[in-house]
């Protein structure tokens, strides 16, 4: 493994931090919080255009730069030291790599170029459960075909289509998904079949304003269910969007209402969705743990410049002994997950998915690939532990003004605390990565 960055990635860090800095100052990123978006357009326009942001993982034939994940999760780290409010989590790490993954040629050629433009945003419409960071996504988190969630049911003009397909007890997978034992009959899901949707989902990542939804839904009732992800339009009749109230502003969210929406299936029916979302995850968190990292980074910088200047019995409080102490402790935890969170993304652009199980080497020299699924969700519970841990440190040593609106620390502390609802707690993103790992268990021997 090579520990240095290449002359490309330090590029890609001081150009986005060099326009972050001039377009995402103090008042500017707090003006774009309170527009109806959530964001500034002109920002995401600049990020687009100027840099490629939004496509810098996708391949060059889709508009894309053709970059790997790490140098998106590289790019997260700047975003993150200034909490920058944009859809770049939601669109470029979360939706675009399902269609890149799942959708079918189609799909990819019509929406893939024009989210690289950035002239379309995308949000993931599915439960964190689901990206396999804190339990397993072979649950009931989508609704089990059970009251909840979000359902899906074939179109009636496609059930009543010349060769539609069904699929009968024992042709399709589904047993391992909420599967029930009852006999029956269920519409299977291809590309060309029209789709409705109904149901509720809060907490989607700018859900309220993506021009392109990636549903999660549960498909063929209760004794055969499955799930699949369907594309559903920003402004499709029957969609209901509401913007939450959220702990973290930068943060925007939303709740989906969908009655009776009309949408269409990413890719070929019975594609494995369940293990696309948990490749999403590792990669996702490796991201994650780098934006921490870039915040966790500048709440200490922001910290340490504060130390030097308020005075207190006549001196500087930085001069303090004990002040010195635990800003060295918040400095060392900042560096460790730092080094966590790089070495989770340079995994995530190896070539081998990271969810695959198998026991060799990579060939890359990288780690096992069994243990590769554990990487990203230890080194995000790394990361938000150093963001807490940071944030928490500048709230006291800035001391009354540390939690006041006109200071910038409480963000970060709010960042700390909302990252650890959305994506954690850090306890449950150890304790799954232990158990994925086998560390308490049998594992297999490697030779």
């Amino acid at each position: 493994m090579d520990a240095g960055f290449t002359a490309e990635q330090d590029e890609i860090r001081r150009t986005l931090r060099e326009l972050l800095r001039k377009r995402c100052g103090r008042e500017e990123a707090r003006a774009a919080v309170d527009t109806p978006a959530g964001h500034d357009p002109a920002l995401w326009t600049a990020l687009a255009g100027r840099l490629g942001l939004p496509g810098l993982a996708l391949p060059e034939r889709y508009g894309g730069v053709g970059c790997t994940p790490a140098e998106l999760a590289l790019a997260m780290e700047e975003t993150g030291r200034l909490l920058a409010p944009s859809p770049l989590l939601a669109t470029a790490v979360l939706a675009a790599p399902l269609i890149l993954a799942l959708g079918t040629d189609d799909q990819r050629a019509d929406l893939l170029p024009r989210i690289a433009a950035g002239s379309l945003t995308a949000a993931l419409a599915a439960p964190v459960a689901g990206l396999a960071l804190t339990c397993d996504n072979d649950g009931d988190w989508a609704g089990g075909g059970r009251a909840g969630g979000v359902q899906a049911r074939p179109a009636p003009a496609a059930l009543a289509a010349p060769g539609a397909a069904f699929a009968r007890d024992g042709d399709d997978s589904g047993d391992s998904v909420g599967g029930g034992q009852a006999c029956g009959v269920r519409a299977r899901a291809t590309a060309g079949d029209g789709w409705r949707l109904y149901g509720e989902i809060s907490h989607v990542l700018d859900g309220h304003s993506a021009g392109l939804l990636v549903v999660a839904a549960r498909t063929g009732g209760f004794a055969r269910s499955r799930t699949d992800l369907f594309l559903v339009r920003g402004d499709a009749d029957g969609l209901v969007r509401t913007r939450q109230t959220a702990l973290d502003a930068t943060r925007p969210l939303a709740r989906l209402q969908l009655r009776d929406v009309e949408a269409r299936l990413l890719g070929e029916g019975g594609a494995d969705t369940l293990a696309a979302l948990a490749r999403l995850g590792d990669t996702a968190a490796a991201a994650l743990a780098c934006e921490a990292v870039g915040a966790a980074d500048r709440v200490l910088e922001l910290t340490v410049e504060h130390v030097k200047h308020r005075e207190q019995f006549g001196r500087p409080i930085g001069s303090f002994q004990a002040v010195k102490h635990r800003l060295a402790d918040v400095y060392v935890q900042v560096q460790a997950a730092r080094s966590a969170a790089y070495y989770a993304a340079w995994t995530s652009g190896l070539g081998t998915p990271p969810g695959a199980l198998t026991a060799d080497r990579g060939a890359s020299g990288g780690p096992a690939t069994a243990d590769r699924g554990a990487v990203g969700a230890l080194a995000l519970a790394q990361a938000l532990e150093a963001l807490r841990g940071a944030a928490g440190e500048a709230v006291q040593l800035h001391g009354g003004v540390g939690f006041t609106w006109e200071h910038d620390v409480h963000l970060y502390f709010k960042r700390a605390a909302g990252d650890e609802l959305l994506f954690g707690p850090v306890h449950r993103l150890r304790a799954h990565a232990a158990r994925a790992a086998r560390l308490f268990g049998k594992r297999e021997v490697r030779v």
